[in-house]
């Protein structure tokens, strides 16, 4: 009886313990258009940098725990993306662009080694355990698709001098790869309700891969205490997609979509041409689209994750404080200072509904201008050379704009440098000659080794827009280097553009043609060879096998054979009845 005191209080501090969670999760969604939505799902989680190492994971998860271990990796950023951004309509990326990839898979890692050859075991392992783990290709990443940025990426944590000299920046693309449910399930498993309860029971594969523009990113850096040596290690899981609310809307069990009936058509009846048979559409962008969390993603949201922080808001939602926006009972409203923002606690026993009702729009969320327009497109014509043309825009009046500008070109596309050209024109249509170019890093490519990386550091002045272009030369591959779809082209990764520490913007990929030889001539010649050397076989075959006689000696020869093969069959059942039963005896 004197241990029930104790054995209790054991159990208090263990839930206590319990109760102070290091996770948290958010929900953020957005309106972008009166028929657009953000949805921005974020997971967090921290353990300390001594459980890790003794792999004593909780909400860490172990699969990709041990893989960094064994590959020595220090951090970890790995993205997957489909659509493009429209910035111009929509505004600034989510998070800054920082937790965004270019289309396809992004992947780049620090990894601890002593030597480059080492670092370089250690990527390759890396890649294969991550392909593996979230059924993507990444094993392709190879020496081909793999450079070393020298100015474009830096560490999350600012390390010591004795272990930046060990670690080992490497970044690889793969353009090409199709993002699909089969990466987003292993993605959930990471989390620690894994899609049963929370912010994640509304991630669904039918809603994400429907979306316009979509993001999966999963980030993995130490995180210290400034003036101490304590580190946790901070695992971030990051999902935005720009949904179109009238598609989402569709039900599950009819998902095509089919023609509007007649008396459903919104029509403008002002026009003098209206009738029963013409329909000028009417303008809606003064009305917000009515929708709700069960009409978005398919069924409403599941609760709270009971390994989640208590008292943090789990779902927010970008709108003026004037607009009507329902939820369900029992969840507890909180409305921010700036007047755009409000969120909700969730119960965690009971599902949480939002609602936002259909309403004449008399206020909108200001949106956020980004600090660079960025687009990318081929130029020149030919199957021999090209060109490449980035423009790049400052929208601000004031201030200029300092980033990184990084290419990583594959290894069949030969870029020229000396035709390397940035050409400057200020609001007002003059142009300038001043040298933009602040700095540079160039690596020429190696064939079938290495890819081209570029690196330029450009300086925009304020309401300036910068035209960077370049020449290059198209390489002629084997016949087995080519892809199934060798017509289609080739899928060049996009540009990055990194702003400071917290600002990147990914362009669009490019697809380069490449001189296509007539893949069916090896067929013809496959083909005709293999019929010559069936005839002229067939031919000799013959000759030398079959024996030319009369038809009444072929008869007689006919009868002789077939008593030949019975005696023979009848000769040998004796000898084998024979062995046997002398075996016996």
């Amino acid at each position: 009886m004197r241990q029930l005191p104790s054995l209790l209080l054991l159990l208090v501090l263990s839930a206590c313990v319990f109760a102070s969670s290091d996770y948290h999760e958010q929900l953020v969604l957005k309106p972008l258009h009166p028929s657009l939505l953000l949805a921005s799902f974020n997971f967090q989680s921290k353990t300390s940098w001594a459980s890790f190492e003794q792999q004593n994971f909780r909400y860490f998860p172990r699969s990709l725990g041990q893989i960094l271990q064994h590959a020595n990796t220090r951090e970890l950023h790995l993205r997957f993306s489909l659509g493009r951004w429209d910035a111009e309509s929509w505004g600034a990326r989510p998070w800054g662009g920082t937790r965004e990839g270019g289309t396809g898979v992004e992947l780049w890692a620090w990894v601890e080694a002593d030597t480059d050859e080492e670092a370089e075991g250690r990527w390759l392992t890396l890649t294969n355990a991550l392909s593996g783990l979230f059924c993507a290709s990444l094993n392709f990443i190879d020496s081909t698709r793999t450079t070393r940025p020298v100015m474009s990426f830096q560490p999350a944590e600012q390390y010591s001098n004795s272990s930046s000299e060990n670690l080992h920046l490497l970044h690889g693309t793969l353009p090409r790869e199709v993002v699909c449910t089969e990466n987003l399930t292993p993605f959930l498993k990471l989390l620690p309700c894994k899609g049963k309860a929370g912010i994640s029971s509304l991630l669904d594969g039918h809603k994400l891969f429907d979306a316009s523009w979509q993001s999966m990113s999963i980030d993995v850096t130490p995180v210290c205490v400034p003036g101490t040596s304590e580190c946790q290690l901070q695992i971030t899981h990051t999902i935005d997609m720009v949904l179109d609310i009238q598609r989402s809307k569709r039900p599950r069990d009819n998902p095509i979509p089919r023609p509007v009936a007649n008396e459903d058509l919104k029509c403008d009846t002002s026009k003098p041409y209206h009738s029963h048979d013409t329909c000028y559409p009417l303008d809606t962008s003064a009305q917000e689209e009515d929708w709700s969390l069960s009409q978005i993603f398919g069924h409403s949201m599941k609760g709270s994750c009971p390994l989640a922080n208590d008292g943090t808001d789990q779902v927010c939602i970008n709108v003026p404080h004037a607009r009507n926006v329902f939820a369900s009972s029992g969840a507890a409203e909180h409305k921010d200072e700036s007047g755009y923002s409000r969120c909700y606690e969730v119960p965690a026993d009971q599902d949480f509904e939002l609602a936002l009702p259909q309403q004449e729009i008399s206020e909108k969320v200001p949106i956020e201008q980004p600090l660079l327009y960025a687009e990318r497109s081929f130029i020149g014509y030919g199957q021999e050379r090209g060109g490449v043309q980035a423009i790049l825009t400052n929208p601000s009046l004031i201030d200029a704009v300092d980033f990184v500008y990084m290419e990583s070109l594959p290894w069949f596309m030969k870029l020229y440098l000396h035709t390397l050209k940035a050409k400057i024109s200020n609001g007002n249509g003059k142009s300038s000659k001043d040298d933009v170019i602040q700095e540079m890093y160039y690596q020429p490519a190696l064939d079938r080794k290495r890819g081209t990386q570029l690196e330029v550091r450009i300086l925009i002045p304020a309401n300036s827009t910068v035209i960077l272009t370049y020449d290059f030369e198209k390489a002629i591959l084997r016949y087995t280097e080519y892809p199934p779809d060798a017509n289609r082209g080739f899928d060049i990764a996009p540009a990055v553009i990194t702003i400071g520490n917290d600002i990147s913007i990914r362009t669009t990929t490019l697809l380069l043609p490449l001189p296509t030889p007539d893949f069916s001539m090896p067929y013809n010649v496959i083909i005709l060879t293999s019929t010559v050397m069936a005839l002229g076989f067939g031919s000799v075959l013959n000759l030398l096998v079959r024996r030319f006689v009369g038809v009444d000696e072929a008869e007689k020869w006919d009868l002789r054979a077939i008593r030949f093969k019975v005696a023979a069959m009848v000769a040998a059942l004796v000898r084998k009845f024979r062995r046997r039963r002398d075996h016996t005896e």
